[in-house]
């Protein structure tokens, strides 16, 4: 038997997906103490309570909602939160009118519902998903709020209030069924274009009865029994209107059952492509030509339909480096006996199905995932992976007794070079209960470093996970702000090294399903004690570097200027952190 010295013994597991290249991992308990999610929403004054206006008539839009999402609307430095909610159907009738919500953060561990001072509600729209981003680049993030028919883009005045501009600024996509979106720069020219994931034609009048015949046994009908629709493409001009472009881009050219889109640069060109995940057939993956138009290539690049050839019900999406190679990968959740996917990106040879590899797998077999995304909740410095489940059938247990309509939720935690171990029970009671989920949206909303989870539920209160314990190690968070390029910095992509730590991501548009993350890019740094280079690559080709930066600190970067000081307070309060923690 050959011999190895320690570094290439590591070095060859690092090759078989096992570990990366810059070390052994210690058990979690010798990394990273306990850590536990502990839902706060009720202790936080967060009242509110979606409606899904659900019948006997099994409207479909009844099922597919809500997202949630992570919104500065006031600059203070404290993220508050928005909620989508329902509204009244042909067939139900609700006692008060339904609205969404807008949460602020008191920054104390409470918030104040703001709706009505603010003015987004959405009142009448039934709402499905939420996207925030500051497409005038006037220092202020905006709202778009998705739901069946239309959507309503509310301008952020500056002044904690909103107005409705949608018919102004031609975005209200009308006569759609918006699901997800995201806010990016296709062309590079420094404003926020939207690209919108439409789902199926469906309406009142043509809402059939599926399911079998007898008591209680009708069910949502499957997607195929619609037609689809095609994604949006809304190009900003810059002067606060936009043009659709979806059929001279080749975004619109053909129809899908879209639920979930994230944006991001899976070929590492400067250019943002497009990933939509299809309900039931293959899913899209629009790759950026760089002239203004995109070509849908998923089948050539791998991510289409599942290793073995199979379409499925893909819906909550998210992208993120796995591995340590500097490339992007992909998470697509589905429904149950199908399995979650994960794509490993192996560069110019396309994608490679890694579900198994990956030992991601059954964990998900029985569960229907809808929001997901990737974040280093114990900061080791690897991206762990968050699927919250819910199936869409309120009565499945009729049809397959070992599955439920409301589902624990699960944390896989990445154990080096992308392999995932389910750590779910791990993590407290809460994360495990049962809960019919739909839009997560990850963000540290109490600024101390570890990433908390703000969860939607189908028909049911929310939850504000907050993440206890995970900063017992090392980290740093960056806000990006463009100047050549657009304010928010999509687009750009970020290395972090710290010691033999290297650790790459990107500045994404849209994720999850639904739902809006917290804009800011976090690194766990295990025990490293100061980040050695930080270096950008901003979409307008500008290049930012920074070294020696001190670690558990939470930074603004402008584009061609560096390091600006911008207040992301602590909570006044809140738990008790660390004493290596506190604010620098």
């Amino acid at each position: 038997m050959a011999k190895f010295t320690r570094r290439e013994f590591t070095k060859r597991l690092a090759m078989l997906g096992g570990l990366a290249p810059f070390g052994f991992r210690p058990p979690l308990a010798a990394q990273t103490g306990k850590v536990a999610f502990v839902d706060v929403a009720v202790a936080a004054g967060i009242r509110f309570q979606h409606d899904n206006a659900a019948t006997a008539q099994k409207y479909l839009i009844e099922t597919m909602g809500a997202g949630c999402g992570w919104i500065d609307y006031d600059q203070n430095g404290r993220f508050d939160l928005y909620l989508v909610n329902g509204a009244a159907t042909k067939t139900y009738t609700p006692g008060k009118p339904l609205r969404s919500a807008l949460y602020r953060n008191n920054g104390d561990g409470t918030f104040t519902d703001v709706t009505a001072q603010a003015g987004v509600g959405a009142e009448g729209l039934f709402g499905m998903g939420v996207a925030v981003g500051d497409y005038d680049n006037d220092g202020f993030p905006d709202l778009l709020v998705l739901g069946y028919g239309r959507c309503i883009l509310y301008h952020n005045n500056g002044d904690g209030t909103f107005t409705d501009v949608s018919k102004k600024a031609g975005v209200e996509n009308l006569g759609r069924w918006a699901s997800s979106a995201a806010w990016f720069d296709y062309n590079n020219d420094g404003h926020l274009d939207l690209v919108i994931a439409n789902y199926v034609d469906w309406t009142p009048e043509t809402n059939h009865y599926c399911g079998d015949k007898g008591p209680g046994m009708r069910s949502y009908c499957h997607p195929d029994v619609y037609l689809g629709q095609a994604p949006t493409l809304y190009r900003n001009n810059g002067d606060g209107t936009f043009t659709d472009v979806s059929k001279d881009s080749g975004v619109g050219a053909k129809p899908g059952n879209g639920l979930g889109v994230v944006t991001f640069d899976y070929d590492n060109d400067g250019w943002q492509d497009i990933f939509i995940a299809n309900d039931n057939m293959p899913n899209f993956l629009f790759h950026n030509n760089r002239d203004g138009t995109f070509t849908e290539t998923a089948y050539l690049a791998g991510v289409a339909v599942s290793g073995d050839g199979h379409s499925e019900a893909g819906m909550g999406v998210d992208a993120t480096d796995t591995t340590g190679s500097g490339r992007m990968d992909l998470i697509v959740t589905h429904l149950d006996q199908q399995l979650a996917r994960l794509y490993r990106n192996m560069g110019k040879v396309g994608f490679e199905d890694a579900t198994f590899l990956s030992k991601l797998s059954y964990a998900t077999f029985k569960l229907s995932g809808f929001g997901t995304c990737f974040l280093d909740y114990d900061n080791d410095g690897w991206r762990d992976l968050f699927i919250a489940n819910g199936h869409v059938l309120d009565n499945v247990a009729k049809y397959r007794p070992d599955v439920t309509y409301a589902e624990p939720k699960l944390m896989l935690r990445n154990t080096g070079g992308g392999v995932l171990e389910n750590v779910s029970g791990r993590l407290g009671q809460d994360l495990t209960r049962p809960r019919v989920s739909r839009g997560v949206a990850a963000g540290d909303f109490d600024n101390d470093g570890d990433v908390d989870l703000l969860v939607s539920n189908n028909g049911g209160p929310p939850q504000l996970l907050r993440n206890d314990g995970g900063n017992t190690n090392n980290w740093i968070e960056i806000l990006l702000i463009g100047t050549k390029s657009n304010r928010d910095g999509v687009g750009a992509r970020v290395k972090v090294v710290a010691g033999n730590l290297v650790q790459f991501d990107q500045r994404k548009g849209g994720g999850s399903y639904q739902s809006a993350p917290d804009p800011r890019l976090h690194f766990g740094l295990r025990r490293r004690t100061k980040v050695d280079t930080l270096e950008i690559k901003w979409p307008s080709g500008t290049v930012t570097t920074l070294r020696e930066l001190p670690v558990n600190q939470i930074i603004a970067v402008e584009e061609g200027t560096g390091v600006v000081k911008r207040p992301f307070p602590r909570f006044a309060g809140g738990k008790s952190l660390p004493h290596n923690l506190l604010q620098r």
